[in-house]
Formats: structure tokens, C-alpha cells, sequence
């Protein structure tokens, strides 16, 4: 190799590490070293094609055949490292991680569960939930969110923005701080800038965030502010209804001047579940360390005597709200994990019969 490919070689790779390259993702490249392809990163997503960077130059790549019918779910969203050649996406690599919700159509229908997952973007290191000083603050929301990233396996910063709508923000932020234990809480206001410099340490060279939270919340404003100028359309808020249009429409991974990378999501009206894992026990876990003590294993934390949970509502060290929007929550995910489990069974049956009819087919041609 002439000291020129050796440069350019090492230009590669310092462009791939400040889009997020890492170790796992170079294992994996390695088994198609002489295959020619090339990575790059997924930092748009339309509806026919998708726009790919490997912070050196971008493409508009479309997908490989086998990959739009792919049974593995792998199929490429914002922030996915992919391996293509001649713009065109032959393989995505294994996730380090994906954020992911159920698919929305279940808004204001009764008991209803989504029934198919949604992923909304990949290989994260932060998760923005973003909630305005408006109308749209509301800490069960919030609560939400944070359940949602955990059972994802993902690290959530809250952000509170319009922090100048109010002579007081402070109080806002520690009824937030009282409910999301643990997680780092900000303040950012339009006309300061010392809540943006406390986000600098999640947006270094090789770190990737996405937003969540509703429309009107702030996030284009915020992904604006961060890049010194305006990169993400915004809208105005209706005075009438206090909700924000969605001017979002599509995900993008936006480099930052200072390095980082922040994926820009629409607003999301329905936080369903999708991931099982222990979402609602990092999410409320003092609640799941009093439930450690109740008389009965299998507390509901409803009406039963010797209940730690209830004893510690009525003292008020828990809200009745809090509570309430608990046992929902863990309703919604043990039907989840219910139904994932009777599912898994489904297909090994169904697996086992497969089987079962091959074995007969050969006994007869016997």
C-alpha cells in the first residue's frame, strides 16, 4: 500500500468515527472485506430512497431487492450503518441498539394494543425527551417516555424548553426531577443560552441523540438553536388548542458544527409499547422497591391489606397519579410480554409441526 492509500485509508476512517463507527460495526465489515462494499450511515429515510453519509460524502442510495421483503425486520431507518455499492443498500449491519415504539392507529380506541412495532431510529448513545413549559408539560407523559427509552435499553435526558414563559422554571423542573429519579433534567430558554451549553457534552464527535416528544414541543427549535442556524422548519403554536403542527414530516440525522449528531423526529401523539424489558421498574422504582416489602408476592398495589405502595400513598410520599399511571402501565406491558410469550409459542408449534409432516412425507416414500 503507497503511503497515499495509507492516508487516505486513515481519512476513511477518522470521517466513519465521527459519524459513530465503532468496534462492532468494523467486526462486521471485516467478513465482507472482499466483497467491495462500502459503509456508510443512514441519515434520511424517504419513501423510495435514503440518503447515506460517510462524513466524507453522501448518496442517495435505494435498496437491494432482497432486503424490502427481509423476514429479519432489518430493514434500514435514520442512523442504521448499512453496506452498499454502486448507491445501492445491500446489507444492514446488527444494531447496537434501537429506539422503538408500537406502530400508531390505536389513538383513543379503548383497551386497543398496537400490533406491529415501529423502529423509530438506531444506534443511539442519548435520548432527548423534550416537553415545553405549556400546555404540553405533563409528568405522566413524561413518565411515559421514560419507560418507553428503558424498555429500549437507552439513556433518556429530559429537556424542558420555553423555560422563559415562566418566572419560576425551577419549580417545574423539580417536580420532574421528583418523578424521573436518577435522570438528568434541563432548562433551556429561548432567550439564554446557558441550557443549551449544558447539552454539549451529548452532542461530542461520534455521538448520536434523537428527539422525542410532542408536536410544538420545541425539538426543530432546539436542533436550530444547536446548530447556530436554521437547519429544521418550525411552526408556530395554536393559540386556540396549544398544540404545535406537524412540521417534522421525516427523520434526519443532522451533523452538528461542534461535532455529535442529533436525529429530529415528528411528534408523537400515541406512546405505545412495543419493547418489553424493565422499562417500568428503572422508569418508577421506588414503587417496585416498596413493593419488595407489601404482605403478598403478587400485590396488585390496589386494595390489598399489608401494602407497602398504598401505606406509602397515604403518607403521601408517592402521588395517587403516579400510582395510577404505574399499575397502567404495567397492565399494558404484562399483556405485552403475555401475548409476545404465547406468540413464541405459536412458532415453535407451528415449527414442530412443520417438522412432524416432513418425517411423515418420508415414511411414505419409504
Amino acid at each position: 500500500m503507497s503511503i497515499k492509500q495509507d492516508t487516505n485509508k486513515n481519512d476513511n476512517i477518522h470521517h466513519l468515527l465521527q459519524m459513530g463507527w465503532s468496534t462492532h460495526f468494523q467486526t462486521q465489515l471485516e467478513r465482507f472485506s472482499n466483497d467491495g462494499l462500502i459503509p456508510a450511515r443512514v441519515i434520511g429515510v424517504r419513501k423510495n430512497s435514503f440518503r447515506t453519509s460517510n462524513g466524507k460524502s453522501e448518496w442517495l442510495a435505494t435498496l437491494a431487492g432482497k432486503l424490502k421483503h427481509s423476514a429479519d425486520g432489518m430493514y434500514p431507518v435514520t442512523g442504521d450503518w448499512v453496506l452498499m455499492t454502486d448507491a445501492v443498500i445491500s446489507r444492514v449491519l446488527v444494531r447496537v441498539n434501537a429506539l422503538s415504539r408500537g406502530a400508531s392507529g390505536t389513538h383513543n380506541k379503548q383497551d386497543a394494543q398496537p400490533q406491529k412495532g415501529q423502529i423509530i431510529a438506531a444506534n443511539l448513545d442519548t435520548v432527548f425527551i423534550v416537553s415545553g413549559l405549556d400546555r404540553d408539560f405533563n409528568l405522566r407523559r413524561i413518565e411515559r417516555y421514560l419507560t418507553l427509552v428503558y424498555n429500549c435499553g437507552l439513556n433518556p435526558v429530559i429537556i424542558l424548553t420555553k423555560a422563559d414563559l415562566h418566572h419560576d422554571p425551577e419549580h417545574f423542573m423539580g417536580e420532574v426531577e421528583a418523578v424521573a429519579l436518577g435522570v438528568p433534567v434541563h432548562l433551556v430558554s429561548a432567550s439564554d443560552e446557558t441550557g443549551l451549553i449544558s447539552l454539549e457534552p451529548y452532542l461530542t464527535p461520534g455521538r448520536t441523540t434523537t428527539m422525542m416528544g410532542s408536536s410544538g414541543a420545541g425539538k426543530s427549535t432546539l436542533v436550530n438553536r444547536l446548530y447556530g442556524k436554521t437547519v429544521q422548519l418550525t411552526g408556530a403554536i395554536s393559540t386556540h388548542v396549544g398544540k404545535g403542527k406537524h412540521i417534522t414530516t421525516s427523520r434526519d440525522l443532522i451533523m452538528m458544527p461542534k461535532g455529535g449528531m442529533v436525529i429530529d423526529n415528528p411528534g408523537i401523539r400515541e406512546i405505545s409499547f412495543w419493547e418489553v424489558d424493565k422499562g417500568i421498574e428503572a422508569a418508577f422504582p421506588e414503587i417496585e422497591k416498596l413493593g419488595l416489602g407489601c404482605r403478598f408476592t403478587n400485590c396488585n398495589h390496589t386494595h390489598e391489606p399489608g401494602c407497602r405502595v398504598l401505606g406509602a400513598v397515604h403518607e403521601g410520599e408517592i402521588s395517587k397519579d403516579r400510582l395510577e399511571n404505574y399499575r397502567k402501565m404495567k397492565r399494558e406491558l404484562d399483556y405485552m410480554s403475555h401475548r409476545q410469550l404465547k406468540s413464541a409459542d405459536r412458532v415453535e408449534k407451528e415449527r414442530w409441526k412443520e417438522v412432524a409432516l416432513k418425517i411423515k412425507a418420508i415414511k411414505k416414500r419409504r
